[in-house]
Formats: structure tokens, C-alpha cells, sequence
């Protein structure tokens, strides 16, 4: 039976009180369905002059305050989000046909929260966050090597402490938009939108 005309079921993207329930749901999905890292995600930032960067990176929590993940804060990202403090994120799980995209506002998580995270980290991942500069020029692969040497030789014995200038962000969605692949292009979109975080959401659907 074709999906032309069916009308949207809550399992797939039935509009819900709380996006992140809905957010949530796709999530686990993803995870049983994508070969790697369904945590993924496009993100799109803006320097002082408004000229969009975008990478991936990886969610490492959501939950109804944003979307969090962790950097550097000296590197293209950090900087360009410490200086035009917004941006927006894409998640694409092609083995479901279901996207996610969200923007808002940005800004550093506490430094409780970012210490807890670092410490979960492997500590090879520990010692990678001191020896890199990330973004910044860099003089061969032997400079990064020496730089590592250096930190695993500094902290050989005991826990790594969290460097300084390394820590987690959090996007507050002001904008939640949640896409689902049909037959035809004639695809589901469902958006969340608020004037501020601590505003009610509003949902409209959209035309694919």
C-alpha cells in the first residue's frame, strides 16, 4: 500500500507536547539501525562576519535544557561560538529516513559538567585534549606526536585534569524540526517553535 495520503502516526511523527520525547524516540531508533555513531551531527556556526563553518560532531546529551557537546574551546568552533554565541545542528539517520534540525542560542555548560564529562573519558582522549591545538596551523604530524609524548609522560601516573580552555557547550533550541522520508519526496516535516527557551512550544506542519 502506498504511503501517499496516509495520515501521520504517532510512531512516526505525531506531534507531542515535549519535542524532546519526540527526540528521544527517534534517537533509540537510530541507535538499533545505525551502523556508527547515530550521535552524530552537522554543525553550523558563524564568525564576526557572518560567514557560516559547518562540521560534525558528537551529541553527548539532550534532554529539555538543549544539546550538548564538547570541544576545545580555543579551536574554529569554539571561537566562532564564544564570538556569535548561535548555531544550528543536523542529525541524519539515513538507515531510518529520519532527520533532526535544531538552532537556538549557545553557551558554555558549568564547569562541573564539563569536568564530569572529561573524566569519563578514555585517558588517551584525556591526553589528546592537552597535546592538540586544534585548528591552528601545525608543522608536521611529528609536532602533534612530541606534544603527545610530552602529556602522557606528565600524567603517567593519576588522573588527567581537564585542560582549561576544553569544555562543553549547549544549544538551546528555539526551533526544533523533525523530517521523515516518504515515497515521492512527499515528505513528513513537523516543526517546534518557541520565542525564547523558557517559552511553550508551538507546532506547525510543513510542506516537504
Amino acid at each position: 500500500m502506498s504511503d501517499v495520503g496516509r495520515p501521520l502516526d504517532d510512531g512516526g511523527i505525531g506531534p507531542r507536547d515535549d519535542p524532546f520525547a519526540l527526540f528521544d524516540a527517534w534517537f533509540e531508533e537510530a541507535k538499533k539501525s545505525e551502523p556508527s555513531e547515530p550521535n552524530a551531527m552537522a554543525l553550523a556556526t558563524a564568525d564576526r562576519e557572518g560567514r557560516p563553518n559547518v562540521r560534525m560532531v558528537l551529541l553527548k546529551e539532550a534532554n529539555a535544557s538543549g544539546f550538548v557537546f564538547y570541544t576545545n574551546y580555543e579551536s574554529a568552533k569554539g571561537s566562532e561560538l564564544l564570538a556569535n554565541p548561535h548555531a544550528a545542528l543536523c542529525f541524519l539517520w539515513k538507515g531510518i529516513g529520519k532527520q533532526v534540525r535544531a538552532r537556538g542560542a549557545v553557551a558554555k555548560v558549568s564547569e562541573a559538567e564539563s569536568d564530569a564529562y572529561f573524566a569519563s573519558r578514555a585517558k588517551d582522549s584525556q591526553i589528546g585534549a592537552w597535546a592538540s591545538a586544534q585548528s591552528r596551523p601545525m608543522e608536521g604530524r611529528f609536532a602533534f606526536e612530541k606534544e603527545v609524548t610530552k602529556y602522557a609522560a606528565r600524567y603517567a601516573l593519576g588522573k588527567v585534569p581537564r585542560p582549561p580552555y576544553w569544555g562543553g557547550f549547549r544549544l538551546a533550541p528555539i526551533e526544533i524540526e523533525f523530517w521523515r522520508n516518504r515515497p515521492f519526496r512527499l515528505h513528513d516535516r513537523l516543526v517546534y517553535r518557541r520565542a525564547a527557551p523558557d517559552a511553550p512550544w508551538r507546532t506547525e506542519r510543513l510542506f516537504p
